[in-house]
């Protein structure tokens, strides 16, 4: 019998001009993600060589870990479109929110309004992978209640709801939206949590994609995801993403 590697496909294909990645770690120097503006550039330089045009980079926001504030992001951002327009990167749009950890931090923040949004409303969200937070649906009824929709970042990744899939349809339910990581159709995040993502994908459960993006080893990663059964399995959530475009 023989096995034959399914024929990739460029990731130009997945990407068109109106693409928005909604969730990436491109600020340099204020979380896990890029070092320095030249680690930033370069990292934006290859996303442009795969299609991607238009971000909105998204830091933690995580207790003392990563302390951002909206200010501190903003700021960042401002020396990122400088290098940009420096490098004659014309083509490239870049915003910012945040990814927040949902915690007593971010509850503190929700209260004061000091948010920011993927676009209008959305707020991307994550949660300890160890653990669900134990006023988790208190935190969703409060987002909401402050008229705000949560984005919930690759909820594939937790692994603690692995064993009772019951627990994606509850947080459906309490009004999450679910953002998968591109790279958990890859076994980056190992087996199981590739299993989970195709099995979010077969129920319709996600919303939007993002690349998660921290490093260049991501990137290189990412181009393992270019096969059309990926891309006939995504391409109606990556048109969602357009939403996000500005």
């Amino acid at each position: 019998m023989f096995f034959f590697k399914e024929k990739s496909i460029p990731l130009t294909t997945f990407f068109n001009k109106d693409f928005v990645d909604i969730h990436s770690h491109l600020l340099p120097g204020i979380d896990d993600g890029s070092k320095s503006i030249e680690n930033t550039l370069l990292l934006i330089e290859r996303m442009s060589s795969y299609g991607i045009k238009n971000f909105i980079t998204t830091p933690h926001v995580l207790g003392d870990v990563y302390p951002n504030t909206s200010t501190i992001i903003k700021e960042k951002l401002a020396e990122v479109k400088l290098a940009l327009q420096e490098k004659n990167f014309s083509d490239i749009k870049i915003h910012a929110a945040a990814e927040y950890m949902m915690d007593e931090k971010f509850s503190e923040l929700l209260k004061v309004g000091d948010i920011l949004t993927l676009k209008d409303n959305f707020i991307l969200v994550e949660m300890s992978y160890f653990n669900a937070p134990f006023n988790l649906y208190d935190i969703l009824f409060e987002i909401q209640l402050k008229g705000y929709k949560p984005v919930l970042a690759h909820p594939e990744r937790y692994v603690f709801y692995h064993n009772d899939f019951q627990n994606f349809y509850k947080l459906k339910k309490a009004g999450c939206l679910f953002q998968l990581n591109l790279l958990s159709l890859t076994q980056q995040y190992g087996k199981s949590v590739q299993g989970t993502a195709e099995k979010l994908l077969k129920e319709n459960l996600y919303n939007f994609v993002g690349t998660d993006t921290h490093h260049e080893n991501h990137l290189r990663l990412l181009q393992k995801i270019g096969t059309k059964k990926n891309l006939k399995k995504i391409e109606g959530l990556i048109k969602n993403n357009q939403q996000f475009l500005f």
